[in-house]
Formats: C-alpha cells, sequence, structure tokens
C-alpha cells in the first residue's frame, strides 16, 4: 500500500518517506539478526548484549515508521501555507512566517529521520555479536541505515534554504555533518568485518 501511494503523482509520501522506510527496514533487519541469535546455546554468553540491542532496534523501528506518516502529514502542512491569502501586506507578511515556520518543521522531520544512525550503530555491533550465520543481514541493515540517513540529508538541505533562520540552519547543517561522517567511518568498519568473515 505504501509503495503503491509512492508510485502515485501525489508528492507525498515522497523521498522524506521513503527515507523514513528505509531505517525501519534496516531496523528490522536488526531485530532478525537478534532473534536468530538470541536462544542458541552457542551464543549464550552474547545473550543479554543481543537482547539488548533488540530492545533498540524495535523502538527505531516504532519511531522510524512513525516518521513515515509524520513526514508526509509536515509536507502536506507546507504546501498548505502556499494556499494562505496574500492580499494585503500583513497577509504577505503572515503567509510569509507560516512558510517560514513550515520549512523549518519539514527540515525537523528529515533530521530526526536521519538519527537512523542509531540503527547503523546496531548493525555495527550486531555483525559482531549477531549470529554469524546471518551476519549478511546485519550488514545489510547497516547499509539501509545509511541510505535512510543519505536520503534525509537532501530532504534537509531543500528545506533549510526557505527558513530564513541562520542560527538553525547552521546548527542542522552541523548536526547532519557530524552524522553523516561519523556514519561513513561506522558504515566502513562494519563492512570490512563482513568482508572478512566471509573470506
Amino acid at each position: 500500500e505504501f509503495l503503491t501511494e509512492l508510485a502515485s503523482a501525489a508528492p507525498a509520501p515522497g523521498g522524506g518517506g521513503g527515507a523514513a522506510m528505509a531505517g525501519a527496514l534496516a531496523a528490522a533487519l536488526a531485530s532478525m539478526v537478534a532473534n536468530l541469535t538470541i536462544g542458541k546455546e552457542k551464543f549464550a554468553d552474547r545473550e543479554p548484549e543481543v537482547k539488548e540491542l533488540l530492545k533498540q532496534a524495535e523502538a527505531e523501528r516504532v519511531r522510524l515508521l512513525t516518521l513515515v506518516d509524520e513526514d508526509a502529514a509536515v509536507f502536506n502542512s507546507f504546501m498548505s501555507c502556499y494556499k494562505l491569502p496574500k492580499t494585503t501586506d500583513e497577509e504577505k507578511a503572515a503567509r510569509t512566517a507560516a512558510i517560514r515556520a513550515a520549512a523549518k518543521q519539514a527540515a525537523t522531520v528529515p533530521l530526526n529521520i536521519a538519527r537512523s544512525f542509531a540503527v547503523l550503530k546496531l548493525a555495527d555491533r550486531l555483525v559482531v555479536a549477531g549470529n554469524p550465520g546471518v551476519i549478511t543481514d546485519a550488514a545489510c541493515s547497516g547499509l539501509l541505515a545509511r541510505a535512510a540517513l543519505r536520503c534525509a540529508e537532501y530532504n534537509v538541505r531543500i528545506n533549510l534554504g526557505l527558513t530564513k533562520d541562520e542560527v538553525w540552519n547552521a546548527q542542522a547543517a552541523a548536526d547532519l555533518k557530524k552524522l553523516l561522517a561519523d556514519a561513513e567511518a561506522l558504515e566502513t568498519r562494519l563492512l570490512a568485518v563482513t568482508d572478512k568473515a566471509l573470506q
């Protein structure tokens, strides 16, 4: 149903919703790896750690699924601001203020989606602590989480130019830059672990 909506001519859901769904898929894969590790005698020593990773993965899956709908709602709200009246100077000023506030909200939601970095951290731990029989699934979790983050980045950036709030924009851009740098390093590491295991 989501994919049918995404493929339609409607502008929402769009890239932001797709990013959040990719993050939710990443979290679900992390949960799968954890579930295929828990309860197996040969992995008993790591079970407490993996149970905690499962708990975190499930929380992220729920959070990111919520953001799929939230992103569409914020986009629709943003677009409605452009339909506000602009006949008088007062109306024009109110419309401009509404657009800027909505743009900030439209950047905030993908910033929250970009925090799918949390799932990438779980994947990084699961390629080591998880059942080695599904290490490639943990790697896929990490790849999807990073893809979600990178897609979210563009949804943040397109809205920053409309907020006209330089201080807020600078902080958002700095947060994003750090997430992206940390994610690149983490992805490189978890893929190196996976590649080594497959040799």
